[in-house]
């Protein structure tokens, strides 16, 4: 089963997520991190400004070749991204999922920067070459003029001529395939249920999480969880992306790799910077 991926920028999810940071890696175990790893190499091959050289004395060169994963999670495809040769940035809102980065991190001696941000106000040191949010983590941003600012704020931290690259779960999805299901999967050591609620008119799917986790003498904890996320037309991402002042160089439904279509249910978005400009 997939869960989204975690930087919401909002309070109440942060706070969900204390709980659900310690499972989420187990309950992601068939996330087809590997594919999105070379998918992302091939984009940023194909399109970006970034390349996997390290040690470079030019400090342009330097920058342009950093990538910021924007709501990383525990920092699975982050430290995959970093295998592959790039200097990597996470940036996440939950501490916690953030904790279980650093894990890996010391686990496997990566030289990657982590950052507790809300995407909302990333704030970043220098300008990078590329971005990219996948596991649609803006699905949680539920306000378009909120999304235009995280667009906005990508554009402005941009090398000239950078990229970005993200995908989102569509409203045919929400609307159509997983709105008003309930999904159960039963783990030795962990199991969910999980109830999804789609409101059509405000295009907001609630999905209510319900999870067991074994503990000490085979005893299991119960604790539940909320979320909120946003489907959104590819029409709609395409007006943000471009009144963000970037230009979107490619659209593919992410299950096929192929042009989306009306039942496309998650986009991947190829946007490049073009000069800094904020919204007005």
């Amino acid at each position: 089963m997939e869960f989204g991926c975690f930087d919401s920028g909002m309070r109440a999810i942060m706070e969900a997520y204390h709980d659900f940071a310690g499972v989420y890696d187990e309950l992601m175990d068939n996330t087809p991190y590997e594919l999105w790893g070379e998918r992302l190499d091939a984009l940023i091959g194909k399109y970006g400004v970034s390349a996997p050289e390290r040690d470079s004395e030019d400090i342009l060169d330097s920058e342009k070749n950093l990538v910021v994963d924007l709501g990383c999670g525990t920092g699975t495809l982050t430290e995959l991204m970093y295998q592959k040769g790039y200097d990597m940035i996470g940036v996440d809102v939950s501490e916690s999922m953030l904790n279980i980065a650093m894990e890996k991190k010391e686990k496997n001696g990566s030289e990657i920067l982590y950052l507790l941000q809300d995407m909302r106000e990333l704030e970043l040191y220098s300008t990078v070459g590329t971005v990219f949010s996948v596991c649609d983590s803006l699905n949680y941003i539920l306000e378009e003029e909120e999304l235009l600012a995280v667009f906005s704020l990508v554009n402005n931290y941009l090398f000239p001529g950078g990229i970005f690259i993200f995908d989102f779960n569509t409203a045919y999805k929400y609307r159509e395939v997983i709105g008003d299901t309930t999904i159960a999967e039963n783990r030795d050591d962990c199991s969910f249920i999980w109830e999804n609620f789609y409101d059509p008119e405000e295009e907001i799917n609630e999905y209510d999480l319900t999870i067991f986790v074994r503990e000490e003498n085979d005893r299991f904890r119960r604790f539940t969880e909320t979320h909120f996320q946003r489907g959104y037309t590819v029409e709609q991402m395409a007006k943000l992306v471009e009144k963000s002042g970037m230009t979107i160089l490619e659209m593919m439904d992410a299950d096929t790799g192929t042009a989306v279509t009306d039942t496309s249910e998650r986009v991947y978005v190829v946007a490049r910077e073009q000069g800094k400009k904020m919204p007005g």
